[in-house]
């Protein structure tokens, strides 16, 4: 990869990749930060069953239940944060998708729970109502809307089968994008994966499969996969890995189109993944609202070198998106263990390298292709020359070295909002010894956001 950079924050920053040439790296300048703190509870519903009231129960490394509270001590890698499981209720975390309403407030979700169905089976999953006073650095939960299935649409027994309420959780599906509409949200799932469809209320309406191509799209958590009796006999087929389902959901601007964008990459009949000029690349797949069935139409978006994962995906117009793509690192390099193999409690493992946003073009001429990268902002290198940051070292920047940044739509002609997912309470980026807050910012990025 080469750079060449100019003097001034207001000119881009050449990258020639093999992934997609002379990408223009655009600057951001932070406008407002607003920080919801990490051990932020809510109970459970009066109407939920006893089971809820406390949360991350199953969450040691083999799984057995742990009663008292706060005796599991939250770890990222080998590093303890400040946290311990089991809650007492249901934390305000793990915030995986977001999207601006017109009323000036934010729908965003809380994701599975504590990362795997085999560990949050007693995490409600819930969707978030927020405001955000960027002046006075505050993030105010307006709704907590609890998602629940009484009218048996699941075509599989949810975790709590047998009770009147029927709330769903964390190992029934793992939500992880959000598009609101006037008669309720459409989901992203990861487990199936499965486009949701749920009422104002939060009652699910509608658990949808994913086709690519004309084939099912599994992953290893789909509820429905079976494993077989017999050792000798022939495993079921599935074609993600785990954690590589909807990531991304955006939807067109005439509400008529949803596009599903998947974290991890289809592995085609021959055992290898989809890639895109030697990179690897992951689906944008279409689907309609009105039919309710996919279109049969897809695009490919490739990963630059170090990227792994996406963390969230909207449209700006009817051909061009944002995407957040990260790689697996967290934490600063000033802080990195000196044998990154032989990871200490007192340093980063493996520092963040590649946060970004793009912005993406795909349209009817590239059906079935690669999208086209505009350009991107580095999450690592936002310049604040106000002082607006509430978190971060580094004088004049702000960075994001979480693991996971899975929250960005634009606000207005200028500015987009940008948040991190804190998995709760195993992710520590911006210290090594303590829980990321959940840090909501409003970037002010007008020429990027103008880029063709």
């Amino acid at each position: 990869m080469k750079t060449v950079l100019f003097a001034s924050v207001s000119l881009f920053i050449l990258v020639a990749t093999s992934a997609a040439a002379d990408q223009q790296q655009f600057p951001a300048k932070l406008a407002g930060q607003a920080i919801l703190p990490a051990n932020t509870m809510v109970p459970a519903p009066a109407d939920a069953p006893e089971f809820l009231k406390h949360s991350g129960k199953f969450t040691t490394a083999d799984r057995k239940r742990t009663e008292a509270l706060g005796t599991v001590p939250g770890k990222d890698g080998a590093r303890i944060t400040d946290l311990k499981l089991p809650f007492n209720g249901q934390p305000i975390q793990g915030f995986s998708g977001i999207k601006t309403m017109t009323d000036g407030t934010f729908w965003t979700l809380s994701d599975n729970g504590f990362g795997s169905r085999a560990n949050s089976s007693d995490s409600m999953l819930f969707l978030h109502q927020m405001t955000f006073d960027w002046a006075g650095n505050k993030a105010d939960v307006v709704k907590n809307l609890f998602l629940s299935d009484p009218n048996k649409i699941a075509p599989f027994p949810i975790v709590l089968e047998g009770t009147d309420t029927r709330y769903l959780t964390g190992a029934d599906f793992d939500i992880e994008s959000i598009q609101p509409v006037s008669d309720g949200f459409w989901l992203g799932d990861e487990f199936g994966p499965y486009i949701l469809k749920f009422d104002t209320s939060g009652r699910l309406t509608d658990v949808i499969p994913t086709t690519l191509d004309g084939k099912p799209v599994l992953s290893p958590d789909n509820p429905l996969i079976q494993l077989p009796g017999n050792p000798a006999a022939k495993m079921p087929v599935f074609n993600l890995k785990r954690s590589g389902g909807f990531e991304g959901l955006a939807m067109s601007k005439d509400g008529s189109k949803l596009y599903g964008l998947l974290e991890g990459a289809i592995y085609k009949d021959d055992g290898t993944m989809e890639t895109v000029d030697g990179h690897t690349a992951i689906r944008v797949i279409e689907f309609d609202v009105a039919t309710k069935k996919w279109t049969g139409r897809s695009w490919l978006y490739p990963f630059e070198d170090k990227g792994v994962s996406i963390g969230d995906f909207n449209m700006l117009d009817d051909t061009t998106a944002l995407v957040i793509e990260r790689d697996s690192g967290a934490g600063t390099k000033d802080k990195a263990c000196a044998d990154p193999k032989q990871p200490k409690p007192d340093c980063f493992e493996a520092p963040a390298e590649l946060k970004r946003v793009y912005k993406i073009e795909f349209n009817d001429a590239n059906v079935g292709k690669a999208v086209r990268k505009i350009g991107y902002i580095d999450l690592l290198n936002i310049q604040d020359p106000d002082s607006k940051k509430k978190a971060g070292s580094k004088d004049g920047v702000y960075d994001m070295p979480f693991v996971t940044i899975e929250n960005v739509d634009r606000v207005d002609a200028t500015r987009i909002i940008i948040g991190n997912d804190n998995n709760l309470p195993f992710s520590a980026g911006r210290a090594v010894d303590k829980a990321d807050n959940n840090e909501f910012s409003l970037l002010e990025v007008g020429e990027f956001l103008n880029a063709k």
